[in-house]
This record gives structure tokens, C-alpha cells and sequence, in this order.
């Protein structure tokens, strides 16, 4: 059984990373979504916990994904799946430096780990969860950025950070 990692932050979810996700589950025969604690990332917009229900219900519609959470290194998270690929999505040439710079560290920290490149669509090159943050902060509609089945968390957040 073929098994890949989709890790990432997730705070929140959007159309691209769902994007990497499906075609990730058409390649693969499981797909672990992993959400991750982002150290150079220290004031997530959400909770761990809140993170992985938004997900789940993203990721609800396709029967070989499964979503888990970690706070260490995805190199050692990796290791409870022998033979797991990770897959990381890319928008501009600077993700790839910086995810091939990931993949080099994951490697010496587990020899046996692989990573797969894919490329975002075309459509969501543009689009992160730091954007989809601040245009929520402004009020500004989401249809068309993240799952839809989440902009109503994602709008009670954003009002709770603009308070004072």
C-alpha cells in the first residue's frame, strides 16, 4: 500500500492545499493529512484542535485520507509509515528552495524518507493561509479560498482577533 504525508499548518485550510490534497489521493492508496506545529509560525489563528476539525470535514468528501496531528519533527513522524512519501505542494520557485531545504534535513534526520514535489494549480498560485488570515480580518468574503464548509469558523475567528 502506498502511503503519502501532506503536512502542513493549515491555519486554516484553503482551496490550494485541498487541491494538492485530492490529486495527492489519486496518486496514493492512503493519504495522511498531518497537521503540524509551526515553530517559526508562533501565533496560529487557530488551535491544534480546532485545525484538525476544519480539516476533517475538508477532507471528509475523499475515503482514503486520514487526518492526524504532531508536534515534533515530520522526519520521526514519518517513521510509523514504512515507506511513506511526503508531499508538499509549490507555488513559486521560492517554496522550492525552501521545501528542497526541508527535504535535505528531513533526509538526514531519516535516509529513508522521500519527498514529492507537485505543483499548485494555476488558479491558487497566489494563495496561502497568511492571505486568506488577513483578508478575514478585513471582512472580505472567502468564498473561493478555503472549503466552504469552514468560512463561517474561519469569519468568527477573524472577529474575535480584530477586537481590541
Amino acid at each position: 500500500m502506498s502511503i503519502a504525508i501532506c503536512p502542513g499548518s493549515y491555519d486554516p485550510i484553503t482551496l490550494g492545499h485541498l487541491n494538492i490534497i485530492r490529486r495527492t489521493s489519486r496518486i496514493f492508496d492512503r493519504v495522511v493529512v498531518c497537521v503540524m506545529n509551526n515553530a517559526a509560525k508562533p501565533s496560529p489563528m487557530f488551535t491544534v484542535e480546532e485545525k484538525l476539525d476544519m480539516v476533517q470535514r475538508a477532507v471528509s468528501r475523499y475515503p482514503n485520507v486520514v487526518v492526524d496531528c504532531s508536534s515534533g519533527l515530520l522526519a520521526e513522524y514519518a517513521r510509523q509509515y514504512e515507506g511513506a512519501v511526503i508531499v508538499k505542494g509549490l507555488r513559486a520557485a521560492s517554496d522550492f528552495e525552501y521545501e528542497f531545504q526541508m527535504n535535505l534535513i528531513n533526509k538526514r534526520i531519516n535516509p529513508e524518507l522521500e519527498t514529492m514535489f507537485l505543483t499548485a494549480s494555476e488558479k491558487y498560485t497566489f494563495l496561502s493561509s497568511s492571505v486568506v488570515r488577513e483578508m478575514a480580518m478585513y471582512g472580505a468574503d472567502l468564498t473561493g479560498l478555503v472549503p466552504n464548509e469552514i468560512i463561517a469558523d474561519i469569519q468568527r475567528k477573524a472577529l474575535l482577533w480584530r477586537k481590541p
